[in-house]
């Protein structure tokens, strides 16, 4: 899985530099960040839409599809950023072995030392 989102980011990498128009990539760049931005939270809109429609035929294929068409935008948005899928495995990594719980108390702990610093 690690090697699709490596050759990902590469070809995200590839497209940021081309031209705007034979690249949607590209063109979501030269857009700027508030539109993709936009494109992730009308992607995540559509996976919590499909994910309701489970219940219908073809749901799941659509779900699957919806989903990835959100995680390809917040790749895309990781790049902008100057970003990559490494640094959100790097969290998921740190975070296994913890329950849920304990990893989101020691996260709000973290969070209110960091704003009385």
């Amino acid at each position: 899985m690690n090697d699709i989102l490596t050759a990902l980011d590469q070809v995200l990498a590839e497209r940021k530099l081309a031209s705007p128009e034979q690249s949607y990539v590209a063109s979501l760049h030269r857009d700027g960040l508030n539109k993709i931005l936009e494109k992730v939270g009308e992607e995540a809109t559509e996976v919590i839409l499909a994910a309701k429609d489970m219940n219908q035929p073809g749901a799941k294929d659509a779900l699957v599809n919806e989903v990835a068409d959100l995680w390809f935008h917040s790749l895309v948005m990781l790049s902008h950023l100057d970003l990559d899928h490494a640094a959100v495995l790097d969290v998921l990594n740190s975070r296994m072995g913890l329950s849920g719980l304990a990893e989101k108390a020691a996260r709000k702990r973290h969070n209110a030392g960091s704003e009385n610093a």
